[in-house]
């Protein structure tokens, strides 16, 4: 479970195909402090820590994992969000985020707003009526608020502090990102499906 607050910017240091894909990430984390099988939301996609050492960790990625998110187009050099798991106790800032993607969207666009940029994107057809105005949503792990829905497009802000601290500084209109619905959307859409069969 995670909060959609981003606590480190990584790098991908390498990406190792083979029956699952090894990436190696590149982070400011303590890694002395996160055992081996704990997890870590990259960019919105909880993966499992197999190997670590000062200032790196490793995970290995499933072959579904790489078909419902952008993880497949991540090279070396790629800046990806980071956030540990919540822990009991911890302010909970964003929105509660489980790290499981439901699909990618695409950005369309990306204008300055104030002190701000206002991104819109496309979301598949399937997941665009369970994202609502003023409703939340993470994208690659960065928990948001809807301004706006229009058909399969929405829109956000992102503030300055956003843009430093997250990949969105300097994500472009053609970019994908991972999208996670708000689990409770997510819930109520399924409890709606299950009544009226």
């Amino acid at each position: 479970m995670f909060t959609g607050i981003i606590t480190d910017l990584g790098t991908v240091r390498s990406v190792v195909p083979g029956g699952d894909t090894k990436l190696v990430v590149a982070t400011r984390y303590a890694m002395a402090e996160v055992a081996i099988g704990a997890s870590i939301a990259c960019s919105g996609a909880c993966l499992t820590v197999v190997e670590k050492d000062d200032g790196w960790f490793a995970a290995m990625v499933s072959a579904e994992t790489m078909a419902r998110t952008n993880l497949g187009s991540w090279r070396e050099g790629t800046r990806i969000n980071l956030e540990r798991p919540l822990r009991l106790g911890d302010e909970l800032g964003g929105h509660m985020v489980l790290g499981h993607v439901d699909g990618i969207a695409r950005i369309v666009g990306r204008d300055p707003e104030g002190d701000s940029l206002r991104f819109s994107f496309e979301a598949p057809a399937d997941l665009s009526r369970l994202i609502a105005p003023k409703g939340s949503v993470a994208l690659d792990g960065v928990s948001l608020t809807v301004n706006e829905v229009e058909g399969r497009r929405f829109g956000v802000n992102i503030i300055p502090h956003t843009q430093s601290c997250t990949s969105f500084g300097t994500a472009a209109v053609g970019d994908t990102v991972n999208l996670e619905i708000d689990p409770l959307a997510r819930y109520v859409a399924r409890l709606l499906q299950t009544a009226g069969a």
